[in-house]
């Protein structure tokens, strides 16, 4: 039994053989299933100039979103900071908030959301690579444009995305909740919630320290269709440590003929230990497992497979076996 709220990061994956269009508007069944099967929240991923990941703006896709379904939490997980002047930031999810009340969110990171560091520059319109100095500026500047300029009424609830210690400090820092990407840096885990709970501060915005942990998760009847269905990201994976930057996200049969290297299928088997991947009752265990070895407040699933009837499946398989859940406040 998962007795923390269950909640879903949309990377919007362009299949290979598609068209971003297409993955657009499988973001919109998306969030209607997930609706309908009662996961609490979406979140929007920011990239850019990824031939696996669609260059959807969050805010746009929290938007249309937010205006197909009625009761889901939505937003951005994350919007990156360095890309975007603070009080856009403060404006564009005050708004959303004030159209969609209680139903927004505003997850903020860091990362500059591509490998090609020309895009990184000319998001940032020539500049480098923000300082930690930086960041922490343009996060404290969007809280307070979100108090002191937004005059709207509801407020987004913000949150702060991080994978290291030193993202789990500002967000200690800042009495902010946080978002603790598993799915990226698992071996980071541990040291990040300690250093977060440790330094934790009361703010407006949180009482005490709160955890959403993001696990990648993949959830089939049996586990060949599981591995069946990861392999796709496997592919990409291992492109990664190759250093190949990203690659075109295959479809399922190409890359179940993939020849992986021995190093990267030790690789690839070492996170997936880490992660949620096989049958309902493999998948359910291992995220119990996950939130109670974490103390999270929160899980949320991250499911890159090809077809979105395949992820809708995944959800709900997980739904189905979860059992009760506490109702998120």
């Amino acid at each position: 039994m998962i007795e923390v709220p269950l909640s879903a990061l949309e990377v919007a994956m362009v299949q290979a053989g598609t068209r971003a269009v297409e993955t657009l508007r499988d973001t919109t069944a998306f969030a209607q299933g997930l609706e309908r099967l009662g996961y609490h929240r979406i979140w929007y991923a920011e990239h850019h100039h990824s031939p696996a990941i669609g260059a959807f703006p969050p805010i746009v896709l929290t938007a249309h979103a937010a205006a197909s379904t009625s009761v889901i939490r939505l937003g951005s997980g994350g919007v990156l900071a360095p890309n975007h002047a603070p009080l856009t930031l403060a404006e564009q999810f005050g708004t959303l908030a004030a159209l969609h009340e209680d139903r927004i969110d505003l997850g903020i990171g860091r990362g500059p959301g591509t490998f090609d560091e020309a895009i990184a520059r000319a998001l940032r319109r020539g500049a480098g690579p923000t300082t930690d100095a930086e960041y922490h500026g343009d996060v404290a500047a969007v809280l307070s444009f979100l108090v002191d300029e937004v005059a709207l009424g509801p407020l987004p609830e913000p949150w702060l995305l991080a994978s290291s210690t030193a993202g789990a400090a500002l967000a200690a820092e800042l009495g902010l909740p946080i978002a603790v990407a598993h799915h990226i840096r698992p071996d980071n885990t541990s040291a990040v919630l300690e250093r977060y709970r440790a330094g934790f501060a009361a703010s407006r915005w949180c009482e005490q320290p709160r955890v959403l942990l993001c696990v990648e998760t993949v959830c089939a009847e049996t586990e060949e269709e599981a591995a069946w269905r990861v392999g796709p990201m496997d592919v990409v994976k291992a492109g990664l440590l190759k250093g190949l930057s990203e690659i075109p996200f295959p479809a399922p049969a190409d890359a179940a003929v993939h020849a992986f290297t021995a190093e990267e299928r030790r690789a690839l088997a070492g996170f997936r230990g880490q992660q949620a991947v096989g049958t309902p009752e493999t998948v359910v265990h291992r995220l119990a497992q996950l939130a109670a070895e974490t103390g999270a407040d929160e899980l949320m699933l991250t499911t890159p497979v090809y077809d979105l009837g395949d992820r809708l499946r995944s959800y709900e398989l997980v739904k189905k076996h979860a059992g009760a859940m506490t109702t998120a406040t």
